[in-house]
């Protein structure tokens, strides 16, 4: 087993499952073409992989669906892997494999790049292993609460912008989908939970709900493009049904396989029949070691310290303050509504947040300047800004422990 040394492969061959474990690298005919052109352009030493990444990375920025992003693919591969292996072993059920979720996060490759820095000297690799793992875990995380959510909470977190996408991805034709909507806003006027705001388990509306979504709904006909029929409380049920399915099969669609088997457990796998149905691509010898372990091991002290020392800064925080951010990022309240719960001035609010977020961002960068000895300007600050946006969602999502 070994890991991928040469500059070729590492910008040109992509990883490659069978019965869900990595076993080679498939080479791309035309990515290692081309590389071999612009190596053939070199009048001195071959460069290191740093240059190349950072070649590739300028011309994508310029050209972001030309060569130079399958270059970048193919180069993380090795990141995005560790990070699907670090998710799926964290996780006690899921219905997804490694394979699935290697593609679910190398399909966020568009994201890595698009907030990727070079100048500010952290490794493409390294951020693109922060950015998979959070996002690979806000999907899986998204796809729990998507199952545990009963139609009726589903209905009521749900935009109309994204009922009407929702329903339109599932067929229906404007007029069903006039009366649908209808169906709904009667629905949000008429049901209101006793539940605490933000739980799951909103239950089934009781008759006589259902009774007033049917009345009202008849009552408001006469503003459908093309009115029908009244319709009875069963329909109404029937129809919010049949929206939450929708919903739940636009916003969270399964994944399938690459390594799945077509039709009879004989045919053969959806990666056989790409790769029989690509020129150029031919089977390497079996994937070895990944990365140094030296290497990872880096990378993991980095993130946990990181972890570690906004976790203690969100403990330094006022008590009110820890709660606007619990609101916030936990319960996914707006501004407004946070105002409205306390009891306290939007604007008032606002200041908080932004002050908090402030605080921990002057702590996380006086880190990065004396742990990682990077210098700190105005693009680096914004930067790591990001990336701790990005660790707040999380941390307040699950919530994750410090030491994650």
């Amino acid at each position: 087993m070994r890991s991928r040394q040469d500059i070729i492969e590492l910008f040109s061959s992509f990883l490659q499952f069978e019965a869900d474990r990595a076993n080679g690298w498939v080479i791309d005919g035309r990515l290692r073409r081309n590389i071999r052109n612009y190596q053939g352009t070199l009048t001195e030493a071959e460069p290191s992989h740093n240059y190349w990444v950072v070649y590739w990375y300028k011309l994508w920025s310029h050209q972001p669906e030309g060569l130079a992003k399958g270059h970048l693919s193919a180069y993380l591969q090795e990141a995005c892997y560790w990070a699907a292996q670090k998710t799926i072993t964290s996780i006690t059920t899921t219905q997804y494999t490694l394979s699935d979720c290697f593609q679910m996060a190398i399909a966020r490759v568009d994201k890595v790049l698009k907030g990727f820095k070079p100048e500010v000297g952290f490794s493409l690799s390294s951020y693109a292993s922060a950015i998979f793992s959070s996002e690979l875990k806000e999907m899986l995380r998204q796809q729990k609460e998507i199952d545990i959510c009963t139609n009726w909470r589903l209905l009521r977190k749900i935009t109309q912008k994204r009922l009407v996408e929702s329903l339109e991805n599932a067929g229906l034709r404007a007029t069903e989908i006039a009366n649908y909507v209808l169906a709904w806003k009667c629905f949000n006027s008429c049901y209101i939970p006793q539940q605490p705001k933000g739980t799951r388990k909103l239950p089934k509306p009781d008759d006589a709900t259902w009774d007033a979504i049917a009345k009202m709904y008849n009552s408001q006909l006469h503003s459908l493009p093309n009115p029908v029929a009244e319709s009875s409380k069963e329909t109404m049920e029937k129809w919010l049904v049949a929206t939450a399915k929708a919903t739940r099969a636009y916003l969270y669609p399964s994944f399938t396989s690459l390594n799945a088997p077509r039709g009879d457990e004989n045919s053969a796998e959806f990666i056989d029949n790409l790769a029989d149905n690509l020129p150029g691509l031919k089977q390497e010898s079996l994937l070895s070691e990944f990365i140094a372990e030296e290497e990872q091991n880096d990378r993991q002290a980095q993130l946990k310290n990181m972890g570690n020392i906004l976790a203690v800064a969100i403990n330094e925080l006022d008590s009110e303050t820890q709660q606007i951010f619990q609101l916030y990022y936990a319960e996914e309240l707006t501004q407004q509504q946070i105002a409205k719960q306390l009891e306290i001035k939007q604007y008032t609010i606002s200041r908080r947040l932004t002050k908090a977020r402030e605080t921990l961002l002057i702590k996380l960068a006086n880190w990065s300047r004396d742990t990682l000895h990077i210098s700190l300007n105005s693009t680096v600050l914004n930067y790591i800004s990001t990336v701790m946006e990005e660790w707040l969602k999380s941390f307040y999502t699950r919530p994750l422990t410090p030491q994650e």
